[in-house]
């Protein structure tokens, strides 16, 4: 690149600034933590009620621009040069972007979410036979084709940039043919500054929801008391682990402990399926399938669905702006371990699979988990609510093998844990190192730690709800710069046609 040195320059600047700002945070939070949660409650507001339908509309705009995509005439387009071949098996690539793009909050939402639902409904009365198809049909809308649309969009642009174009894998790169040399200056900066805060803040909100599942998986099988000390134990041990994986690179620790992923959340769905209500399972997931579809378009514009007016923002709103602060790493991560394949192909993948497995997941435990509620007289849902992190355990309490599936659940929450948060803190090393594919250890190491600091600081401030306000906070400039990267990459892939077709 002509600009190589100016590149290097840049990030050197971005990685002090950052890294300031970051650690600013992590000692605010810890000096004034009443103070920070706040503030952060007091700009959550100002987003939800100004912009929370922005949220809506630009996410439902993502969906369709990614199916469109993958069946117009660009689908064929190869991720690469024509002979490159993918570097990794389907099922290897699948279990990768599945456990960066999901991981630990499928877990930890997989019993409390539809027992939310159920008890605090979008529209009707709670706990009526309305409140029980709209628990699983929302659950499925949250965890269903819209979020690996945010990062489907995402991953697509920068490989295509990357393997394409040979630019840097860096979010600047996609807004380079949009920006011009600008890009080189305080505007990239800016933009690649903003999908690291968004990165760091979205693993940080996922960070602290696995560090409170964990503790309360120990809670239950070895009495381990459910304190804030205990919880900073495991992020520290945690953080470690995933530090020491994103060092040792993806074609080992990470892609071998993905693997691991796969493996044990098919164990542990089998098992529930075998132990559980399977029939009353199946059934569930094949209606609320068909209830998804043909409410899509409703759901997925519906600002006020409810008799409460917080409910969207608590809900949609909050998982829409998950999903955004994760697309950056998300995103990245994929684009790195898909080059060779098509955009059909990438988008295809992206799209349905992880879909597809979801349903599965959401349908077995939470199906479970409203079985016992309405089938079987167990009113488990106020124990649930009240805590969330220890829905898994408390419905496994209620069916045979409860110690062998609580065991095999805390092993999946750990490796999920490990395997978002190493592919984060290789992502946002990446983009830290001017797109390098292969980022230092040592930038690694700082950022997993920085990662570790600020998930703690946002469980000692405010629990869970100060890791929502911190997602939904940090995904807001990052939503805009994605919908300038889907402009910039039409109007890229435009223009290369034309040059081949001359």
């Amino acid at each position: 690149m002509e600009n190589d040195g100016k590149v290097k320059e840049r990030d050197k600047g971005l990685k002090i600034l950052t890294a300031a700002l970051a650690l600013t945070f992590v000692l605010g939070g810890s000096l004034f933590p009443k103070q920070m949660n706040l503030l952060m409650q007091s700009v959550l507001n100002f987003i939800s009620i100004k912009f929370g339908w922005l949220y809506l509309w630009m996410v439902l705009g993502f969906v369709i621009f990614t199916l469109w995509l993958a069946f117009s005439k660009y689908g064929n387009i190869k991720l690469g040069a024509p002979d490159d071949q993918p570097e990794y098996s389907t099922v290897s690539w699948f279990a990768m972007l599945f456990s960066a793009g999901m991981g630990i909050g499928l877990v930890f939402w997989s019993v409390g979410e539809p027992l939310s639902h159920l008890a605090s409904p979008p529209a009707g009365d709670p706990f009526s036979e309305q409140a029980f198809w709209d628990s699983m049909r929302y659950t499925f809308f949250h965890w269903g084709i819209h979020p690996w649309a945010v990062y489907g969009l995402t991953g697509l642009a920068l490989a295509y940039f990357s393997f394409k174009k040979q630019a840097p894998l860096l979010i600047s790169s996609v807004v380079r043919p949009l920006l011009g040399k600008r890009t080189d200056g305080w505007m990239g900066k800016a933009v690649d500054g903003l999908a690291v805060f968004a990165t760091i803040f979205g693993v940080a909100t996922s960070l602290g929801m696995g560090t409170l599942q964990i503790n309360s998986g120990l809670n239950y099988l070895f009495g381990v008391p459910e304190t804030n000390t205990i919880s900073v134990l495991i992020v520290a041990v945690i953080t470690a682990l995933f530090t020491l994986s994103a060092i040792s690179g993806i074609g080992r620790g990470i892609k071998i402990l993905s693997n691991l992923n796969l493996i044990l959340a098919f164990a542990l769905l089998i098992f529930m399926l075998v132990v559980g209500p399977g029939l009353f399972a199946v059934n569930l997931i094949i209606t609320t399938v068909g209830s998804y579809l043909q409410n899509f378009l409703s759901m997925s514009l519906a600002t006020e669905p409810t008799q409460q007016a917080s409910w969207v923002t608590s809900w949609t709103v909050f998982y829409w702006a998950w999903w955004i602060a994760w697309a950056p790493f998300v995103g990245g991560f994929i684009a790195r371990i898909s080059k060779g394949r098509t955009i059909r192909q990438f988008i295809i993948g992206v799209l349905v699979a992880p879909t597809v497995l979801s349903f599965l997941w959401m349908g077995t435990f939470g199906g479970a988990a409203l079985y016992l509620q309405t089938k079987m007289g167990e009113n488990i849902a106020p124990t649930v609510i009240k805590n969330i992190a220890s829905g898994l355990f408390v419905v496994f309490h209620q069916y045979p093998l409860a110690g062998l599936l609580s065991g095999l659940a805390l092993m999946l929450i750990a490796v999920f844990f490990i395997t978002s948060a190493d592919s984060a803190t290789f992502v946002v090393s990446m983009l830290l190192s001017g797109g390098g594919l292969e980022p230092r250890s040592s930038t690694k190491v700082l950022w997993g730690a920085i990662q570790g600091g600020i998930a703690i600081v946002l469980l000692l401030t405010g629990g869970l709800a100060a890791l929502q306000a911190a997602s939904i906070i940090a995904a807001f400039p990052f939503m805009l710069i994605m919908g300038v990267m889907a402009f910039s990459l039409v109007r890229e892939l435009t223009r290369d046609r034309a040059i081949k077709e001359r």
